[in-house]
């Protein structure tokens, strides 16, 4: 059985390096609130860039002549029309540099590195969506379940309006600090003591404990609604509580470089991130950059959902 702490996570806070980097405050907020929104974080070229990119993605797994290794990468769900659409897993290898250049921008990384420090690891990414004409519900649920000596957390940037009424997340702000009973929680309905709405524009980004109870309830709105979403652990998390092994976390490091690249190719002009991981973790590249962009889980940190049947894959 996981046993929680009520140790604050490290590391501590410390004075925002850069711009990018986050304020001892919000670092704070978070802790104490298990969540954190930044207004219009993503914006300009590459905001329209991933708006473009998150169309193809979608378009691509609606195509019939799609290779069975890209195929697995889409996930459907049985509604009352049919098969709907609504994820994209491993999205940097679905022909759009445009999700390395978020991953490889300061606006990303220097977040990772305020709560992560800077040995963070990018361990998911992926897409999330309602369809236009597709309200279903998302029920409470708890991303990953683990000890909280480290922070893990996913970075969620939104390609479109989510508001209030209309498909935004709510949260339940400290419930990160315990395992909810997701049944239990969604028999007693949406109204949870405590529960926020957290509406988003495009553009901003949601910063949240992967233990933090969440979802969003059904609607009957039209609008099409992507959420991209980047998860990081710390080597010295994954390296003390799993799921995965040192060799998968060099892999993933990987991707590092080439989004770093990618960045400085689409955007020359804006702010770099200097990656400062310790000289012990930095990965050797592979000459084949393609061969980085997608490293697959075999196994995932369990979270909390009512159901197994209910359950997606941690993002």
């Amino acid at each position: 059985m996981i046993q929680l702490s009520d140790a604050a996570p490290s590391p501590a806070p410390v004075p925002a390096l850069t711009p990018y980097h986050l304020t001892p405050e919000q670092v704070q907020f978070f802790d104490d609130h298990g969540y954190l929104v930044l207004r219009q974080w993503i914006t300009g070229a590459l905001l329209e860039r991933l708006q473009v990119a998150g169309e193809a993605w979608i378009d691509m797994g609606h195509a019939a002549d799609l290779e069975p290794e890209l195929a697995q990468d889409f996930t459907f769900a049985k509604r009352q029309n049919g098969d709907v659409m609504f994820r994209v897993n491993y999205i940097h290898n679905k022909r759009q540099t445009a999700s390395l250049e978020l991953l490889g921008s300061p606006q990303v990384l220097g977040v990772a590195e305020s709560l992560c420090g800077r040995n963070f690891v990018p361990t998911y990414e992926s897409m999330v969506f309602k369809q236009r004409g597709d309200g279903e519900a998302i029920p409470w649920h708890q991303d990953a379940v683990h000890p909280r000596q480290h922070r893990i957390f996913n970075f969620d940037l939104y390609l479109d309006s989510s508001a209030v009424g209309a498909g935004a997340l709510r949260v339940v702000p400290g419930s990160q600090r315990r395992v909810q009973d997701a049944c239990k929680v969604r028999e007693t309905g949406w109204d949870q003591p405590g529960a926020i709405d957290v509406p988003m524009q495009p553009g901003d980004v949601l910063l949240h404990d992967v233990m933090i109870l969440h979802g969003s309830d059904r609607v009957e709105g039209k609008a099409l609604r992507r959420t991209i979403y980047l998860e990081f652990r710390s080597v010295e998390q994954i390296a003390s509580e799993g799921p995965w092994d040192a060799a998968w976390v060099e892999k993933r490091l990987r991707l590092l470089p080439v989004a770093l690249e990618a960045h400085r190719a689409g955007s020359p002009d804006a702010a770099q991130f200097d990656w400062r991981i310790d000289a012990a973790h930095r990965p050797t590249p592979l000459e084949d950059a393609s061969s980085e962009l997608k490293v697959a889980h075999q196994v995932h940190t369990p979270g909390s959902w009512c159901s197994a049947g209910d359950a997606l894959p941690t993002p």
